[in-house]
């Protein structure tokens, strides 16, 4: 979680809480150390945020302290709305989740009618889906995708062939009927798809390609609108 979001995140926390909060239990929730929280708390009362307290006794905040509202016209609202729903189809739970979260967090700053609007948005998507289930959690690809981590997979083909391999990933594509893994595979030496649900194992490395992942990524792209031509 990055650092604005970790001061958004405090926020919220305060405002819900009925009672002092300790940084070791805002800590926890955000898998963080209490150092963090404490320069984070330090930062939001720089910033005259309203909040009170000390390390061991917690943290409270005034009331009547309100985040500037957002601004959405309905056709955004409505996009949002729809966008986050379809991400039930992924079959990917922490993106799921991560959904539900930003929903609460745009709710929290939404003007009231605005806000009711959002919540009972007359829009739904169906959750069907074709994708198979897998093994494999989607968050370990994703979080080895943004550290530009190599993964070793064990990977069986279409035609029940077993291999191993080395890949740096690049990006993840999730289809109707399947999620796909893009990357620079090292035994073939050149970029190839894997589909998750064919993946026995996939597991982060301790070796990088730090530097090298928006250039790889930019030569797929590159290969795919010509092989789309």
């Amino acid at each position: 979680m990055g650092r604005s979001s970790r001061l958004f995140e405090i926020i919220q926390i305060l405002r819900r809480a009925s009672g002092p909060v300790s940084a070791q239990a805002m800590a926890a929730t955000m898998e963080v150390s209490q150092r963090t929280i404490y320069r984070d708390i330090a930062t939001l009362q720089a910033m005259r945020v309203p909040i009170e307290g000390e390390a061991g006794i917690g943290y409270v905040m005034h009331s009547g302290f309100e985040l500037p509202p957002l601004t959405f016209t309905d056709d955004e609202i409505e996009a949002i709305g729809v966008g986050l729903s379809l991400i039930a189809r992924t079959g990917d739970i922490d993106l799921l989740g991560a959904a539900s979260r930003v929903i609460q967090k745009i709710t929290a700053v939404l003007p009231t009618a605005t806000d009711k609007h959002f919540v009972r948005l007359p829009l739904h998507v169906s959750p069907w889906t074709s994708i198979p289930d897998s093994a494999i959690e989607y968050r370990v690809i994703r979080e080895a995708i943004r550290e530009e981590r190599k993964l070793y997979l064990h990977y069986v083909d279409a035609g029940g062939q077993l291999s191993e391999r080395t890949v740096c990933p690049l990006s993840l594509t999730y289809y109707i009927e399947s999620v796909v893994l893009a990357s620079w595979c090292e035994m073939r030496q050149d970029f190839r798809h894997f589909r998750v649900d064919r993946m026995q194992s996939c597991l982060p490395t301790q070796h990088r390609f730090k530097g090298l992942g928006e250039k790889l990524r930019a030569e797929w792209l590159m290969r795919q609108k010509s092989a789309d031509q």
